[in-house]
């Protein structure tokens, strides 16, 4: 079935799971933007327990702006300060050295729109994982979706009301903060590597 599911900065595990799931995903691109939401940030697991990775973005003063309108705030230089945080965390991970390369170029480039970053960190984790993640773009908003057609899994996009829970696996700093669940897909990429597919598809939503 289709699934349909809103591009984000490298996104939960709980939007993998459903990705790896989904016969074919749909990418909700009509939607208004809305603060404190994962459209533009990622959790990740440092030293000091969870840290959260922001993008600033520049927002209307007046009215909505749809979320593929909304640009990046280039005054702060957050690419460098997202890369040494994900340095900081996951370079003793078992897998960080094998995409460090390709995950550096991301931080490297100016994109001026959110939409297009986000799309580029989803290609990073497709190539990561060597498996291709069909998709399309919806091209009107939908306030209610037929459930017999589309799987809505809009709501993930709000990490505070995704009580996804997962089964544990190994983490850098575990030993300090015990099991930190839900995380963004790089903290399961860089500590599971080549096993990620395999854990994606035995979790549940």
């Amino acid at each position: 079935m289709n699934t349909l599911l809103h591009p984000t900065y490298f996104p939960s595990i709980s939007h993998f799971v459903a990705i790896a799931q989904a016969d074919k995903v749909i990418y909700e691109i009509e939607d208004n933007f809305q603060k404190q939401t994962n459209r533009n940030r990622t959790y990740i697991y440092s030293p000091n327990g969870i840290q959260l990775l922001n993008i600033p973005v520049r927002h209307a003063k007046l009215g909505h702006q749809k979320t593929k309108d909304i640009q990046i705030d280039s005054d702060f230089d957050w690419q460098k300060q997202h890369y040494k945080s994900l340095e900081t965390a996951y370079k003793n991970s078992p897998f960080f050295e094998f995409f460090e390369d390709d995950l550096r170029l991301i931080f490297e480039k100016k994109h001026n729109f959110l939409l297009d970053l986000n799309y580029e960190t989803l290609d990073f984790v497709s190539k990561s994982l060597r498996k291709k993640f069909d998709f399309d773009t919806t091209t009107v908003y939908h306030h209610e979706v037929n459930l017999n057609l589309f799987l809505d899994h809009r709501n993930l996009v709000n990490g505070k009301k995704d009580t996804s829970s997962f089964a544990a696996y190994t983490q850098v700093f575990d030993d300090k903060h015990g099991f930190i669940n839900n995380l963004s897909i790089l903290d399961l990429l860089f500590n599971e590597g080549k096993f990620t597919v395999d854990y994606l598809k035995e979790q549940t939503l």
